[in-house]
């Protein structure tokens, strides 16, 4: 499985797919947060905080992660070489674990250069380190588990088709249902008494929570069983082309 992983990373970082990913990902939140006027601009704000850039990172997170995931199975299936992995002495979950911490590196990789705004903000505040490292350091792990969550989300959508665009499609519609959907979904009156419930089935509510600078066990559970039960799906539909 590692030689399988150090090629999906390769894959990655040997041509312009990661790079690009991470640059856009940085300049984007970047550009948001330190030029763009508004309400957004961390100087025109005049507060010491990375809240703009822990609200805009899911929304540039759920299109970037389809668009390099999009490949992951449906590519292969296209070219005819999924057979051929298969074949190889390693099971289908192996298989698909290791094109999910390819994607899940490549988070990593955009998540952490990120680190240099908390290192400016931190130095801006008055008195300098005026800033809720706590909540801070809590929203990072927090992206990275919801990186993680759109990963398994994508892999999923891209074993489903062998159209890329159509897996990118289906992935940013499950990104964005699993993010936002289930809080619009709480708002209807068919569902009164069960709000609570409805939203926490959603990423955003977890994602918010860890936010706060705490680190409950829930939340981190609730990321890890949303990966598990995406990986789950993605070899069911693996398993069916046998069948």
């Amino acid at each position: 499985m590692y030689s399988l992983l150090k090629k999906e990373i390769n894959s990655f970082l040997g041509s312009l797919i990661g790079y690009v990913t991470i640059v856009v990902f940085l300049t984007t939140l970047g550009l948001f947060m330190w030029v763009f006027p508004g309400e957004m601009n961390i100087l025109d704000a005049g507060y010491s905080q990375l809240n703009t850039f822990f609200n805009l990172a899911p929304w540039v997170f759920l299109f970037l992660i389809p668009a390099i995931t999009m490949r992951s199975f449906a590519e292969e299936k296209k070219s005819g070489t999924l057979e051929l992995l298969i074949t190889k002495p390693l099971s289908e979950m192996q298989i698909i674990t290791a094109k999910f911490l390819s994607g899940l590196v490549l988070v990593l990789f955009s998540v952490l250069p990120a680190l240099i705004y908390l290192y400016s903000v931190y130095q801006l505040g008055n008195p300098v380190g005026n800033i809720d490292m706590g909540a801070a350091w809590g929203s990072y792990i927090g992206l990275f588990f919801l990186g993680g969550a759109y990963v398994s989300i994508g892999i999923f959508a891209s074993s489903v088709t062998e159209n890329q665009i159509i897996a990118f499609i289906l992935a940013v519609f499950l990104c964005f249902f699993f993010y936002a959907g289930f809080e619009s979904i709480s708002n209807l009156s068919i569902f009164q008494g069960l709000e609570t419930f409805i939203i926490n089935i959603g990423i955003n509510e977890h994602y918010i929570s860890m936010s706060r600078g705490v680190l409950d066990t829930r939340d981190m559970v609730y990321f890890i069983t949303l990966v598990f039960f995406f990986l789950f799906l993605t070899k069911t539909i693996i398993s069916s082309r046998k069948w």
